[in-house]
């Protein structure tokens, strides 16, 4: 996913802070047992490593439906057979990391739309998730697919367990 400076409006921009309330917001409509986190990207590469590294953490808090871990990611080589495996009924949060603007570097998208996976590296996917969350791992440029491969996995790594972090305060003692 890429993000531009100028978007629709219908992202909220935010710190690992603001991501407290986004979490707190979905957990006051519903419980972790009806929530799926799909967590997407692949280990093969830095910067889109922060799905599988936040869908990992995720799992250690204990949070119950998790698709894209470490050991099993969620990637363009599968995430239309992962999606068809959640129940219906379940409400999806989609992660995915994004190269932005360098003002958004470090920051978070969120939004009760979906998401479109892939978009900085050219990629057509369906639109996924009730909600979203795209996390600005790096500056959007030239070369997308080598930006991801060469970002900083003290970045990604951090901002995975913002998010991990920010989704056990705002699901509070429902896990």
């Amino acid at each position: 996913m890429a993000i531009r400076e100028q978007g629709n409006g219908k992202r909220n921009k935010m710190n690992d802070i603001g991501l407290v309330s986004f979490f707190r917001e979905i957990a006051d409509l519903y419980s972790p047992e009806v929530i799926t986190f799909l967590c997407i990207g692949t280990d093969r590469s830095t910067g889109d490593a922060l799905g599988p590294l936040t869908g990992s953490r995720l799992l250690e808090y204990g949070f119950p439906h998790v698709i894209g871990t470490l050991p099993s990611p969620c990637d363009a080589d599968n995430l239309l057979v992962r999606m068809a495996g959640i129940p219906a009924e379940h409400t999806i949060i989609a992660i995915d990391a994004c190269l932005g603007p360098l003002v958004a570097l470090g920051y978070f998208f969120a939004s009760n739309e979906p998401l479109q996976p892939a978009q900085s590296i050219g990629l057509h996917f369906p639109a996924v998730g009730h909600y979203s969350l795209a996390a600005v791992v790096d500056i959007n440029g030239p070369k997308p697919y080598q930006t991801l491969q060469t970002t900083p996995l003290y970045r990604v790594m951090t901002m995975a367990e913002q998010i991990a972090s920010a989704a056990v305060a705002g699901f509070r003692d429902k896990i």
